[in-house]
């Protein structure tokens, strides 16, 4: 059964489909990072430019603990010293937030994000407008080479302290979740509630624990599970989910209740071989080790190299 399950899942990969979804995954909004820190983006076909998510940006500008908050306060002063509604010169966006959820939030193009960086005193202004120019001349780079999406991919996962092979499992397992989340749009299941709750039910199949609960093993809160999961769960959760897509396909598969069926025999089928792998290993698939700071965590996967962060 685990030879079996693992042929099936290594095969899986097309790498010319992930180029191009990868650069325009969860609806063309995608993470890029400035020194590490994690920027919602939306590049818009029509208008040919980026958005950026206004929080983020005074998150990683400001290292502040309540980046909304900051926001808030931000517009409040502006307008009371120049006059200026900074609101009217964003554009509001629905973004995938930490809860895997869309919401609206304020976002600003690159000239607008220049008008609202000159009201925030920070030494890192100008390094980011110079991250800002780059972002827009590699996403020229990347229409005519969408390879280079894939290999900028790569480097930011390497900045974040990720081995190669993490890395292939996590592209991989991306890749993955993308058909799935594409057969599903197809078989008329209702996006944001419906895939969360068809997420669960494979995830909870599989390793036996609920999307939260895997979270709070980890001792994680408004972390991505998967950027914390280790090399092996990345290839169990990427088993149960091509698993589920094959059957739901094979079975065509309509609307919430017969995916959740697909669901459970995908997930089964990557709980058998994971029961196999630890009976021959003695070890666990499923652990609370996570990549999160040394200073906030005592066993990271991967201790941070020297030069490094996560």
């Amino acid at each position: 059964m685990l030879s079996f399950s693992f042929i099936f899942l290594f095969k899986l990969i097309n790498f010319r489909n992930f180029i191009e979804k990868y650069s325009i995954m969860e609806n063309n909004v995608n993470i890029k990072l400035f020194e590490s820190k994690k920027i919602r983006t939306h590049w818009d076909e029509a208008e040919e430019k980026w958005y950026f998510s206004v929080v983020d940006v005074v998150e990683a500008l400001t290292d502040s603990s309540n980046p909304r908050d900051y926001w808030f306060k931000m517009k409040t002063r502006v307008k009371s010293e120049d006059g200026i509604e900074l609101s009217t010169i964003c554009r509001q966006l629905k973004l995938i937030s930490s809860d895997g959820k869309k919401y609206m939030t304020d976002c600003a193009d690159t000239k607008s994000l220049f008008r609202i960086i000159q009201s925030i005193p920070s030494p890192k202004a100008e390094p980011f407008k110079q991250w800002l120019a780059k972002v827009g001349y590699e996403r020229m780079q990347e229409l005519q080479d969408p390879a280079q999406s894939l290999d900028r991919a790569r480097e930011n996962w390497k900045r974040l302290g990720r081995s190669e092979k993490w890395i292939q499992q996590r592209m991989t397992g991306q890749e993955t979740r993308n058909k799935l989340t594409d057969y599903w749009k197809e078989a008329g299941v209702k996006e944001q509630d419906e895939f969360a709750l068809l997420t669960n039910i494979i995830h909870q199949e599989w390793s036996d624990l609920t999307v939260k609960q895997h979270k709070a093993l980890k001792g994680l809160k408004t972390q991505n599970l998967r950027d914390h999961m280790s090399e092996a769960e990345l290839i169990f959760t990427a088993l149960a989910e091509f698993s589920t897509r094959q059957i739901a396909e094979t079975e065509d598969a309509k609307g919430l209740k017969e995916n959740t069926k697909a669901g459970k025999k995908g997930g089964a089928i990557a709980k058998n071989a994971r029961k196999e792998l630890e009976s021959k290993t003695g070890k666990n698939v499923v652990t609370g080790e996570n990549f999160l700071p040394k200073a906030k965590e005592k066993s990271p996967l991967n201790p941070p190299q020297e030069g490094l962060k996560d």
